[in-house]
């Protein structure tokens, strides 16, 4: 073969090698296109808003529980298989979200009745016996107020692993073995919090472990008025975009429950949501241009991201944006997940005792 003709060929070669870019761009496309979010339920909504109707996904199960208290929607998630995992981007397993609006105000009675409905909740996810040994586990940065919920709940926790030893055998059965430890941030620390945490697990032992994280969600309105308790695992800091080892029972080689709250919107889903209410209102205004706006309100929730996220970026960049009074709301929500774990953990605690021995 001359040498014109291995040229020819090199290049016949490199010609091919586009099509392994085009791939990535492709995924990378796909990527953008995704409305990031850390809810199994929103999730799943986003597979009906196309077709604007609900329909089954195979490996997938969405059932409504209904509260008597009006204030509170609960919706259970389970994913049975891969093609399930698949379609919603989830693992395999149960997502319980409990829903309020309550959560946000100073409603004690509302806040009292989640803790306890989260308890039944964390029970009939994992079976615990009397002396079962439990890690809490307090995910998140103390020093940033929208990812400080895990420390939070931390400080709340009713611990007694340090106490096993002392306690009156009278007790035995009513309080079990309940440690504490709230990792930080590998910005803090210079340590994966995985592997913090996978320390801590081969040394205490527990039988389960329950770990609290601050989440995203996509939309406005679940922004700290929902609680995702899943058995899956969870990733550190997934919901900001960081790319963090999961802790889940393949990794820490024990059983993992995560309670979740989205304490933060993505910038672009802030401005998206704004738009639809907008351009509803507009057409309602404007007859003459209800064809154009319905057009513009028809368009795919993906795309619409996208665009207004190209728009963004040279201005806002990855921006996440929390509600002014995050505050007040992170301590209230931090207290009924508190409580919540303390009244599950600890069948000493009866409801009757909620004000006296809980964070109310």
């Amino acid at each position: 073969m001359g040498k014109l003709d291995k040229e020819e060929a090199s290049g016949s070669k490199q010609d091919k090698k586009p099509d392994k870019f085009e791939k990535q761009l492709e995924k990378e496309e796909a990527y953008h296109f995704s409305v990031r979010t850390d809810l199994a339920l929103e999730a799943r909504e986003l597979i009906d808003e196309p077709e604007e109707e609900e329909h089954s996904i195979d490996g997938i199960e969405v059932s409504e529980e209904e509260h008597q208290n009006k204030k509170i929607r609960v919706t259970w998630v389970e994913v049975f298989n891969e093609a399930g995992a698949k379609a919603i981007g989830k693992p395999v397993g149960n997502y319980i979200t409990i829903e309020s609006q309550a959560m946000k105000e100073n409603d004690l009675e509302t806040h009292e009745e989640i803790s306890k409905l989260m308890a039944k909740k964390l029970e009939k996810l994992r079976k615990l016996k009397k002396n079962s040994s439990i890690l809490v586990v307090g995910l998140g940065n103390w020093n940033v107020t929208p990812d400080a919920l895990g420390p939070k709940v931390v400080s709340k926790i009713l611990v007694t692993r340090h106490l096993s030893e002392q306690l009156p055998e009278s007790l035995y059965g009513l309080v079990r073995s309940v440690s504490a430890v709230s990792p930080g941030v590998m910005g803090l620390t210079g340590i994966e919090t995985s592997e913090i945490i996978r320390g801590v697990v081969d040394r205490v032992k527990p039988d389960l472990v329950i770990a609290i994280d601050a989440l995203a969600a996509r939309r406005t309105s679940r922004v700290n008025a929902t609680i995702q308790i899943a058995d899956t695992g969870v990733s550190p800091g997934h919901g900001m975009g960081n790319k963090r080892v999961a802790l889940n029972e393949k990794t820490l080689g024990v059983p993992i429950v995560a309670i979740g709250v989205p304490t933060v919107v993505d910038a672009a889903t802030l401005v998206n949501d704004t738009m639809n209410l907008m351009l509803e209102e507009m057409a309602k205004q404007a007859p003459q241009g209800e064809e154009f706006f319905s057009m513009l309100t028809a368009l795919a929730d993906e795309e619409k991201h996208h665009i207004i996220k190209e728009i963004l970026n040279p201005y806002t960049g990855n921006m996440f944006v929390a509600p002014k009074e995050v505050d007040a709301v992170i301590e209230r929500l931090s207290t009924i997940i508190a409580n919540a774990i303390n009244l599950a953990l600890h069948p000493g605690i009866k409801n009757n005792d909620f004000r006296r021995y809980l964070n109310a």
